[in-house]
């Protein structure tokens, strides 16, 4: 991971799942900053409207409509952003799925199609950028989550997902590291982010799902991978609530898993019934080129941890003010009585 990366202004970066979400304000920002892009994802509707949108602002962009659960298209992906652009520098496999619900209630039909997204598309996707990368130096970046690290009630699917992503994006970086590839690999973990998560999820519950707070901006995790494209990075936690539960769960597991039984069954319901017409895009893609979801709560906007591990050189107060956050948040877990329950989730 010593290899330089290319400045975004030039880069061509591949984005899944690029019309909705992470992905989205991901694209709209690194076409700010002057990357070419190839747009991917399964609504041709919506990427031609984002395409002809970049491309007024003077972007070079291309769109391919792809599911990323079919290797055949992830390699259509790959072959189109050889054709406009010679190549690409950076792949980012955003395109993800959820499902609320028991895990003995999900058809297991649903589950397997949830796993050829969120895992076997990264899995295509990350093959193919490194038959390309390993020639030319890049950067893949995969999106796991939070709950890579944590085991969550009620997306019980969605999490042994994120777990796989984890376990599949750290081997495939030994061994590029072993061969001396010129290739970063990147995990990006987000704690729960106001994107169209929660809308575009299949719910088998009697009742609207939510995330529980703390719930941070997109804005963040699109920082988060764009300078994991310019500098090679491990992995990045977006949200300093990530870190938090990712390090629960390795030194007081017990203690977490009382948390989430207290608190993240029903963190995870609203008092709303499920509606009969709900859009969820397990097998359909979404309809709606939307970042967020427009949460009624509080968003945060920053996060003092992200910060802190994204700009090391100019922020060694910030971490001793993170050391201090993650202090009280342990002490809160340690106290399941005082109602910490305004923690995690994605």
């Amino acid at each position: 991971m010593k290899h330089r990366l290319k400045k975004l202004q030039d880069q061509v970066i591949v984005v899944t799942g690029a019309t909705s979400g992470i992905g989205l304000t991901t694209v709209r920002n690194a076409a700010r900053r002057g990357a070419r892009l190839v747009l991917a994802s399964r609504n041709e509707k919506t990427l031609k409207q984002l395409t002809d949108e970049l491309s007024r602002t003077g972007c070079q962009c291309i769109y391919v409509v792809a599911d990323v659960g079919k290797e055949q298209d992830v390699r259509r992906i790959a072959d189109a952003a050889l054709k406009r652009f010679d190549g690409f520098d950076t792949w980012i496999n955003n395109a993800g799925v959820s499902i609320y619900g028991r895990i003995e209630q999900i058809p297991v039909a649903d589950q397997r199609h949830l796993f050829e997204t969120n895992f076997w598309g990264v899995v295509y996707g990350s093959i193919v950028a490194a038959e390309h990368l390993k020639q030319h130096g890049g950067a893949i970046i995969n999106l796991g989550s939070e709950v890579s690290d944590v085991a969550l009630p009620l997306q019980g699917i969605y999490s042994a997902s994120k777990h796989a992503v984890k376990g599949f994006t750290d081997s495939l970086r030994l061994e590029l590291e072993q061969e001396k590839a010129p290739v970063s690999v990147t995990l990006i973990k987000p704690a729960a982010i106001d994107t169209m998560f929660v809308p575009h999820a299949k719910n088998f519950m009697d009742v609207e799902p939510r995330l529980p707070p703390p719930i941070y901006a997109p804005e963040l995790a699109a920082d988060a991978i764009l300078i994991a494209a310019q500098y090679p990075k491990r992995d990045i936690f977006v949200g300093g609530a990530a870190k938090f539960f990712s390090t629960a769960a390795h030194y007081a597991p017990r203690m977490l898993d009382r948390f989430m039984q207290s608190f993240m069954f029903k963190g995870q319901r609203t008092g709303r019934r499920t509606a009969e017409h709900a859009e969820d895009t397990l097998r359909e893609p979404g309809t709606a080129l939307q970042e967020r979801q427009g949460h009624e709560g509080r968003v945060l906007s920053s996060s003092v941890y992200t910060r802190a591990v994204t700009h090391p050189k100019t922020t060694t107060g910030i971490v001793i003010a993170a050391g201090l956050a993650v202090l009280i948040l342990w002490q809160l877990l340690r106290r399941p009585s005082a109602r910490p329950g305004r923690l995690l989730a994605r």
